[in-house]
């Protein structure tokens, strides 16, 4: 009975909940497109494309990740506007291939003209089962990638440019490398604690990496001995204390609600349909209840519960009693 006590959970983690469709590629004959057979449209301004031989399973794992990433307190709407917008208007997309170097990826690679991407998937990968977790699962790494290097870079260019001195994070990046590196040095200072040593990666690509590495350790993604000990050689700062403390640039600007970065590590779980905001105590009615337990939230009674952030600002406070008050009065 101990065995399958400790296998049963472990079951039920593994069935994500994602309320997406896959659909067949809305553009059978694009040179570019055509070698994939499945699709997802993710909150209108962010598309899925994979191959055939990706599972159903994986495909909507990266569609879900998407989704949370974006409308990270799913409430089925995209946090940021400006994000929206741009990253459809750039007709952001992230390509699902079975491997590296697949026909599919030739075709891809060689017909492909557009701005909206950043990064790749293929399909091994992608785990389901572990959201994030260093090693098996790059979805939230290249999902994050697309978004910032399409989004965030553009949008808030005086926060977020990759180009060298031009934007408050490339200069949090030149003190985290211990001085400004337009190519990878031979070695790296010994105050640096962010030391990415891929000769293909020039500056700009070393602040899209850059830029990852802060979001999920805020997340706490990193947060496990094993994860800190395998990227010690690339980044140090690997829980939300230490990144707190060690980069206090980047954490003031990723955490400042201005930018909407996304605050919560996705858990490949997107189905914003399936609960109601201002139902704290998820009894399919807002009464005052759910007052009374937002009341004890704020006052450190209960446990923090998204489905109090009414309006969405990643606190909790008079102005989400406010609207759950005035949902109840209609």
């Amino acid at each position: 009975m101990r065995i399958l006590f400790l296998l049963f959970p472990f079951f039920l983690y593994a069935q994500n909940e994602v309320c997406f469709d896959i659909e067949p590629n809305p553009y059978p004959n694009s040179s570019s497109l055509s070698c994939f057979s499945k699709y997802v449209r993710v909150l209108d301004c962010f598309d899925v494309y994979a191959e055939s031989t990706v599972t159903d399973e994986k495909v909507l794992h990266v569609a879900a990740v998407i989704a949370e990433l974006l409308d990270n307190n799913e409430d089925g709407i995209v946090d940021d506007l400006l994000l929206k917008n741009k990253i459809n208007q750039e007709n952001a997309l992230m390509p699902i291939f079975t491997y590296d170097g697949s026909p599919c990826m030739d075709q891809f690679m060689d017909n492909y003209n557009g701005d909206g991407v950043s990064a790749a998937l293929w399909k091994n990968e992608i785990d389901p089962s572990q959201p994030g977790h260093w090693g098996d699962d790059a979805t939230v790494e290249e999902v994050l990638h697309t978004i910032n290097h399409v989004g965030h870079v553009s949008i808030y260019s005086d926060d977020f440019n990759i180009l060298p001195n031009s934007s408050t994070m490339s200069d949090a990046m030149d003190i985290a490398r211990g001085g400004q590196f337009l190519t990878v040095p031979n070695n790296y200072p010994e105050e640096a604690w962010y030391h990415y040593d891929d000769w293909t990666c020039d500056y700009e690509c070393m602040a899209i990496e850059y830029l990852y590495w802060c979001i999920v350790s805020h997340m706490g993604i990193l947060d496990d001995i094993q994860t800190c000990n395998g990227i010690a050689n690339e980044w140090e700062p690997c829980t939300p204390e230490l990144f707190e403390s060690t980069d206090v640039i980047m954490h003031g600007l990723i955490t400042n609600p201005l930018f909407k970065i996304p605050q919560l590590a996705p858990d490949g779980n997107y189905c914003p349909n399936a609960y109601i905001s201002g139902d704290i105590n998820d009894d399919g009615i807002i009464n005052i209840l759910d007052v009374i337990l937002t009341i004890n939230i704020i006052l450190g009674i209960d446990l923090y519960n998204e489905l109090a952030d009414i309006n969405g600002d990643s606190i909790i406070n008079v102005l989400d009693i406010v609207q759950i008050v005035n949902i109840i009065l209609g």
